[in-house]
């Protein structure tokens, strides 16, 4: 059975794959069809641990809901997974719970009774190697065979073994003489194994997954209510502890990381401003954009009833970049007529009224080219679609809001430092 991270080999587990024809435009979505069959498949009786994967391309992506359950004992792991699995169901849009908690074959386990094992005079270290040579078999030397190594393993008699029975019914010699049966020696006990023993930090761990629907509610909220819910029941289990992962994992991962770059971004900026410009200042009016263009990405947001998800932040970061290019070319043709002799309000008027139309169409050709990615005209993407929809509207807003606000911030403060510099040259 094949999952997004691993996959499961044993006669236990099963998996049917369906192949579908390419969607049409009358026709039902992945998600639908899956919802469609879902209640019946999961009614069959026998199966356990029932859920569905739909593929995707790209690297494997983790589930809205993760939570590895971490403590010592199995017992403690397995309650402690139950009652979890218990919180999800009953939490709107969860869907598809599963953990990795997953049985593998039945065992048979060999106790030693070590009463009879002392009338009978036997180490036990022998008993345990007369099981090893019954099954397994013991390497008792080496050869080269064509220059490879091969073991040389000396075992029983290979035989059938239909019954657990068979096997307690075999003959062990004793020292004195006579002979005792190996069912007369060990306690056995028959269990299902352990598929795969996992560990998290050091300690056993079984993951608790799950899917959500987006529509219904969000990863982060999802996650909470699950936190909330935990902590009513957490003294029923003092050795484990939760450790939440998955998707709120990569978004928390994603938001530091998001910031650190951002505030690198508008450092790297002002150090480039401030050396073209030749200005502690300038660059800080010019930076006054970025938050304009947030506020047009809060705009949009709410216009559009679009969610703050981590792809806008995407674009909102991509637009601190872009929105500060009016900016840049007003405040430059405003330094160069100060230069020639002008005065800062005839230097502010100049560039405001010059620089008017080519911010506009700079502007409006990016709009333009972000435009049906952003409405979805040309097909929806759920990556880049917010991306777009977060700098269209955020370099409208900073657009309009720069040819009123920036020449509003060159006049008032170079007006200032012009007549300071006026008064130390006189």
């Amino acid at each position: 059975m094949f999952t997004e991270k691993a996959p499961f080999f044993g006669s236990q587990y099963g998996q049917i794959t369906v192949s579908l024809h390419p969607k049409t435009a009358d026709g039902r979505g992945v998600e639908e069809i899956v919802d469609s069959m879902r209640e019946q498949i999961i009614s069959i009786p026998g199966a356990q641990n029932i859920s569905f994967l739909i593929m995707s391309g790209g690297p494997p992506a983790a589930k809205p809901i993760s939570v590895k359950i971490r403590g010592d004992s199995f017992d403690e792991l397995r309650n402690a997974a139950t009652d979890l699995k218990q919180i999800l169901s009953r939490i709107d849009g969860i869907k598809d719970i599963t953990d990795d908690d997953s049985a593998g074959k039945p065992e048979l386990r060999f106790e030693l009774d070590t009463a009879a094992v002392k009338r009978a005079d036997l180490n036990p270290a022998d008993i345990a190697r007369i099981v090893r040579l019954m099954f397994d078999g013991e390497v008792v030397a080496s050869m080269q065979d064509q220059g490879e190594k091969l073991d040389i393993r000396v075992r029983a008699k290979p035989e059938k073994i239909s019954t657990i029975d068979k096997v307690l019914r075999e003959v062990i010699a004793l020292p004195q003489g006579g002979a005792i049966t190996l069912g007369q020696l060990v306690h056995t006990e028959t269990s299902n194994s352990k598929s795969i023993i996992r560990h998290y930090n050091f300690r056993r761990a079984i993951t608790v997954e799950s899917d959500l629907d987006k529509e219904i509610m969000d990863t982060i909220q999802a996650n909470n209510i699950v936190m909330e819910e935990w902590a009513k029941i957490e003294n029923r289990h003092p050795n484990t502890n939760l450790d939440f992962s998955g998707e709120l994992d990569d978004i928390e991962e994603s938001l530091d990381n998001m910031l650190i770059l951002f505030l690198f971004g508008i450092g790297l900026m002002y150090l480039i401003l401030g050396t073209q410009f030749r200005s502690y200042f300038q660059p800080f009016m010019i930076l006054a954009t970025v938050p304009m263009a947030f506020t047009g990405v809060a705009y949009g947001l709410a216009v559009s009833g679009n969610p703050l998800s981590l792809f806008t932040m995407y674009g909102i970061v991509a637009l601190a970049g872009i929105a500060v290019n009016a900016a840049i070319v007003m405040i430059d043709a405003a330094n160069t007529r100060l230069s020639l002799g002008m005065s800062v309000l005839h230097s502010t008027i100049y560039a405001a009224r010059r620089r008017v139309i080519p911010i506009i169409i700079t502007s409006l050709t990016t709009i333009a080219g972000l435009f049906s990615l952003a409405t979805g005209l040309g097909g929806e993407s759920l990556i880049w679609g917010p991306v777009a929809s977060s700098i269209v509207w955020g370099l409208a807003f900073s657009t309009l809001l720069s040819l009123f606000a920036i020449p509003l911030l060159y006049r008032t403060f170079m007006g200032r430092s012009h007549r300071n510099s006026r008064k130390e040259v006189i």
